[in-house]
């Protein structure tokens, strides 16, 4: 009788039971969430996971077992039963269990920190119904190279089968085992398999041999995969991706990469990809929100009266990537009909000589019809026997549109550009309004290198200063080129009433002596300042002026002028506008 109605009772739990198996199933129907047991074969197979010898008797976590040998189907994945043929065989375990009293060990596999019941699933949802946490358990350990949890889900499940596969493939696990390749996407092993298979090729190309597939590995971790780490690390982009990998981020910054360049036509650094990944996509409200003010102000406000950049972005982003020894790496030089004599890539030249860089050249026309094939031919051929000449790196672009807007667009991508001073700004409100040289100057990230009728060498630099913002962007450039190029450098700060002159002199010794930089220093009264600047470029034999930008506000500049106007309008020499 005793026995009777414990078995009845156990009829009982188990009709619970697959009520609650059933509500379960329509709840992961509706959240999309898997209620399913996992296939220890299937799991062993994609983990190519090694059975091991050694069996020990202990108790194990019942929330940490999550499939089965063979009957996986048979239960959710909370070992609740499925299947109404099962209620003989469960209540039968359940009537001859007392707090778990009567029920033997089972048996499992363990994968990592998962439990793969071989025997005793009815011994296990008969635990989980009387509210267990833990279960005898005889436990043969299963060896594989990644772990995995009770909170492994199936998409988890598939990215440790490919990172297995992917480690197999490389050793880096071995060879590297500090560097973490988590992704948190299906599908990115196979990708980083195809980028050391380039990486092999490229290789083969660079150095004229055979390159083993061993060889490409560690050297794509230490060249290519490593360096673009660091720059996340560096650049704490991930903090702004919390639910990402440093390796979903290099993914992301090698498709962006690749996407820019496509676009663009043009070499794109993994340092620059990263730095615009992280203001583009990065989630915080704020930085998206700023980007649609952005778009919204850059289509309603006039080109002249846009303010551009705040000051101070270029060198901090040139000190942050530590790039103390090439500060021009990438040169982006304007190309245009109205330059036949090509003094913008002969004044870049110079300067990718000096700095070991690559030219970009870019013409621009307003509509593609305005292309001449003929024209277009003989440009492109002209840029490169100049270059090569040179012995410089070029590559060549054409761009539809307004040319500042061109510019603009392009600048980001690279460290400075140069263009030939064609139309400077003329002395009166309509032609300041309608300058696209202005608006360059003022939207530009980058400092510019205006070039007038006159190819310089750059031995004998004249720094502008005044302590603004915009001045101290042209101080950091020219210690920079002071102390790399080893050109001579004179400082002049003119007395007005907007500054405090001596101060500001003392400021920029104090800096270049800093630097390691020898300059001169000159101080003078306040008269007309472009006046100034010109006669003493001229009596001092200097071959380029460096100055900070426009420092009033757009519309005060348009309304009234300013000194990098009548600079502009009046140089013999090449100006570097800092901003």
């Amino acid at each position: 009788m005793m026995n009777d109605n414990l078995y009845i009772r156990a009829v009982s739990d188990f009709r619970d039971a697959r009520r609650k198996a059933a509500i379960q199933e329509i709840l992961g129907a509706l959240t999309g969430n898997s209620n399913e047991l996992l296939s220890y074969e299937t799991v062993r197979q994609q983990l190519r996971a090694i059975e091991g010898n050694k069996t020990e008797l202990r108790d194990i976590p019942l929330d940490a077992i999550v499939g089965s040998v063979g009957r996986y189907s048979d239960f959710t994945r909370g070992f609740l039963p499925r299947r109404d043929s099962d209620q003989q065989r469960w209540a039968g375990v359940m009537s001859k269990t007392t707090n778990l009293i009567g029920l033997p060990p089972i048996e499992v596999y363990q994968i990592g920190e998962t439990y793969f019941v071989l025997d005793g699933n009815h011994r296990v949802s008969v635990a989980q119904q009387l509210g267990a946490t833990t279960i005898q358990a005889y436990v043969t350990e299963v060896r594989t190279r990644v772990n995995i949890t009770p909170e492994t889900s199936p998409d988890e499940l598939i990215i440790k089968a490919e990172l297995t596969h992917f480690l197999e493939q490389t050793q880096l696990d071995r060879e590297r085992p500090a560097s973490d390749f988590t992704t948190t996407n299906p599908g990115q092993y196979p990708i980083l398999l195809e980028h050391i298979a380039v990486h092999q090729y490229f290789m083969g190309i660079d150095e004229q041999r055979n390159i083993s597939y061993e060889e490409a590995i560690t050297h794509w971790h230490d060249d290519v995969y490593q360096p673009v780490k660091e720059i996340i690390q560096e650049r704490g982009i991930l903090q702004h991706f919390p639910e990402r990998t440093e390796t979903d981020l290099y993914l992301w910054i090698s498709r962006h990469r690749a996407d820019l360049e496509n676009e663009l036509e043009q070499h794109i650094s993994s340092e620059a990809a990263a730095a615009d990944l992280k203001i583009r996509f990065n989630p915080e409200f704020s930085h998206t929100f700023g980007r649609l003010i952005s778009r919204v102000l850059d289509a309603v406000i006039p080109d002249a009266l846009e303010s551009g950049p705040p000051p101070g972005n270029w060198r901090e982003e040139t000190l942050q990537q530590k790039r103390s020894e090439q500060l021009f790496a990438n040169i982006l030089v304007t190309l245009s009909e109205a330059d036949p004599h090509w003094m913008a890539l002969e004044q870049a030249i110079v300067v990718a000589r000096r700095e070991q860089a690559q030219i970009q050249g870019l013409r621009i026309i307003q509509h593609p019809e305005d292309d001449d094939n003929e024209t277009s031919a003989a440009r492109h051929n002209e840029f490169f026997a100049r270059c090569e000449s040179a012995g410089v790196h070029g590559h060549l672009t054409l761009e539809t549109g307004s040319i500042a807007r061109a510019i603009c667009k392009r600048a980001y991508w690279t460290d400075l550009i140069v263009s030939k001073l064609t139309y400077p700004p003329g002395d009166d409100l309509v032609s300041r309004l309608g300058s696209g040289l202005r608006t360059m100057i003022r939207r530009c990230p980058r400092p510019i290198l205006i070039v007038p009728d006159n190819v310089t060498p750059i031995n004998r630099a004249l720094l502008a200063y005044n302590g603004t913002p915009k001045a101290k962007e042209g101080l950091y450039a020219s210690a920079y080129l002071a102390g790399k190029w080893g050109i001579e450098l004179h400082v002049l700060t003119i007395e007005h009433p907007d500054i405090f002159a001596k101060v500001a002199l003392d400021e920029a010794k104090r800096y270049l002596i800093e630097s390691q930089v020898e300059a001169h220093y000159h101080l003078h009264e306040n008269r007309n300042r472009a006046n100034i600047l010109l006669e003493f470029s001229e009596q001092n034999a200097c071959d380029m002026i460096i100055m900070g930008g426009y420092k009033a506000s757009p519309l005060v500049e348009v309304m009234l002028g300013s000194v990098v106007d009548e600079v502009l309008r009046r140089t013999e020499v090449p100006l570097l506008i800092c901003r």
